[in-house]
């Protein structure tokens, strides 16, 4: 197995220089407002095309991800195939019917009317790919939790997200699909498994409350109640 030589340090930063830096380049409210605005948009895609410059960012972001040793696990498909993305819709609009049909009452009376992609709308799909192969069998940090690959493509996605909302771009989670049938649409191989299909573009506005609470699915948990202090079930007493 080869190894990278390790990389000369001399240009390490001190803390008081990442400091001085950050607070020159990010506004620390602005990136917590980033953070509460990024919503799973849906409706709200307006069509068009996606600015190069601004798109290529978006993915230097989510390709700027931490990974657990440094395997950098994702792959990014971009669709702009309309064919592609009819046939996945017209896919995912059938798996959504059966998660309807297994709703019963009430909760089916809710998730009717609730849009749950925005394929055909959006400017692109980007369907974000795990590669478990990628770094070899001895995986730094990987040995006890294999799953922290596939977390680490979650980080990815969740860099591309908080940059997209920067941008002032929409992007929506797909998530009704059938993993094989995704392979099969755009040449995924084995043992790569398709982990999202991102709708991505221009948007009209973004809605202040998320759509699953608009539409009373679920409502927002309280942090208070995610909260513990050195053990499970041992509430932390912080003010909030």
């Amino acid at each position: 197995m080869n190894f990278i030589q390790p990389v000369d340090c001399d240009d390490e930063l001190s803390v008081e220089e990442i400091l001085e830096r950050s607070i020159h380049l990010i506004d620390i409210d602005g990136f917590y407002e980033i953070i509460q605005m990024r919503r799973d948009v849906r409706n709200e895609f307006i069509g068009g095309p996606m600015d190069q410059s601004k798109l290529k960012r978006i993915l230097r972001a989510a390709h700027q991800a931490p990974s657990v040793g440094m395997t950098q696990p994702w792959d990014f498909i971009l669709v702009d195939d309309d064919a592609i993305r009819i046939d996945f819709r017209d896919h995912v609009l059938v798996e959504r019917s059966k998660f309807s049909d297994r709703l019963i009452g009430e909760a089916q009376e809710t998730f009717n009317p609730i849009k749950i992609e925005g394929i055909m709308e959006s400017a692109i799909g980007i369907v974000v790919t795990y590669d478990p192969s990628r770094g070899g069998s001895a995986i730094l940090g990987r040995n006890t939790i294999d799953e922290t690959g596939l977390y680490s493509v979650c980080l990815a996605i969740e860099n591309l997200w908080l940059a997209a909302t920067a941008e002032g771009y929409g992007v929506g989670w797909v998530s009704f699909y059938q993993e094989s049938f995704l392979c099969d649409l755009v040449g995924i191989p084995s043992p790569l498994r398709p982990i999202a299909w991102l709708c991505l573009g221009p948007i009209s506005t973004l809605m202040e409350v998320p759509d699953l609470e608009r539409f009373n699915w679920r409502g927002r948990r309280p942090l208070e109640e995610a909260l513990f202090q050195n053990r499970y079930g041992e509430r932390l007493k912080l003010d909030l």
